[in-house]
């Protein structure tokens, strides 16, 4: 039940900072989430990781499918060097999914639990 709800909160507490914070803040909430709710390392890092990286992956398809990934394949051919937004969306998520599993993995073990 743990696990649940704080992926819950992680996700949504992710979103509402990322409306006015920079794209970093997803370690700092999941990290108070994890303070507050404590877990294991494990499951606090896949439960960080998880929920942002689902929310990410989320929110750049819904933000580069409405012109039909044009930057979004434009960008791939930069970053990736493959003219493939799919790719870029998942390697997007795995960089915020990274920092949000450290930031959680981080408060578990200063908790001690």
């Amino acid at each position: 039940m743990k696990f649940l709800s704080s992926f819950i909160l992680m996700a949504v507490l992710s979103f509402a900072a990322g409306l006015y914070l920079p794209w970093w803040v997803v370690g700092i909430t999941c990290f108070i989430v994890v303070a507050l709710i404590p877990q294991r390392p494990w499951a606090a890092f896949f439960c960080g990781f998880f929920s942002v990286g689902i929310l990410w992956t989320v929110l750049s398809f819904l933000k580069s499918s409405p012109n039909h990934h044009m930057l979004a394949r434009k960008v791939s051919m930069l970053i990736i060097q493959l003219e493939n937004p799919a790719l870029l969306i998942l390697v997007s998520a795995l960089i915020g999914s990274l920092v949000a599993g450290f930031g959680a993995l981080t408060a578990s073990f200063l908790r001690g639990k």
